[in-house]
């Protein structure tokens, strides 16, 4: 009996944690949940004392309370409270690559993460739903969890500056990687670096969208 109360302690704990970096009140703006969403991911890092990587999956299928279901469905993965057993299950499909289903699963935990706050965090508009708003967040937490801007900044600083590279460094797919370069600005900067010191044009042909530090703006979500 402790040790189940300790248990469910430590999974409140977690999550309060991580739910407490939402602010108290009703409207959230898009740009302010995608600021959140990275916040969570740093707090959780923090949380278990992480500052390199490779980011291990176990920081979230360790948590107590927490059940992982493999499944034949073609749908990467989904999250729900099973109320008999008193957990919360990942679903995550086998029939996606591992690095696939690392991703999938920190996308799950922010749905379980937003549970509860999901109607003060995405809010519908004429052009994009609060679902799809939901969704973008799950894959923007997912990536500041598994490639943290400190650590790919860090990265990239030490030469380590391919795609494929950073890819295997960090666990994930290139593409995963390829956007959190243009997020990040590392992307951005390359290119300025290059045009600056007269580097073939070709060297520096990433198209450059955003400035600095800057997540999806609720305009570039497609609707």
């Amino acid at each position: 009996m402790n040790n189940q109360r300790t248990q469910n302690n430590a999974t409140r704990s977690v999550l309060a944690s991580l739910r407490s970096v939402i602010p108290n009140r009703e409207t959230v703006t898009f740009t302010e949940a995608l600021r959140i969403a990275e916040l969570q991911a740093n707090k959780l890092l923090e949380l278990h004392a992480l500052t390199d990587g490779p980011i291990p999956g176990q920081l979230i299928t360790e948590l107590p309370k927490i059940r992982i279901d493999y499944t034949d469905s073609l749908v990467s993965g989904a999250s729900f409270w099973d109320t008999r057993n008193g957990v919360w299950v990942i679903q995550l499909s086998r029939a996606d690559s591992w690095l696939r289903r690392r991703f999938t699963l920190a996308h799950e935990y922010k749905h379980i993460i937003d549970h509860g706050r999901r109607g003060s965090l995405y809010r519908a508009t004429a052009r994009v739903s609060a679902e799809i708003q939901a969704e973008h967040a799950a894959d923007y937490f997912a990536g500041c969890l598994l490639v943290p801007r400190r650590l790919l900044k860090r990265a990239w600083g030490n030469g380590i500056q391919r795609p494929s590279e950073l890819a295997r460094l960090f666990q994930v797919s290139q593409q995963a990687i390829g956007v959190r370069l243009r997020q990040t600005g590392l992307i951005e900067d390359r290119a300025r670096w290059s045009h600056r010191h007269g580097a073939h044009p070709q060297a520096a042909a990433t198209p450059t969208t955003r400035k600095g530090f800057a997540p999806l703006r609720l305009e570039e979500i497609p609707a």
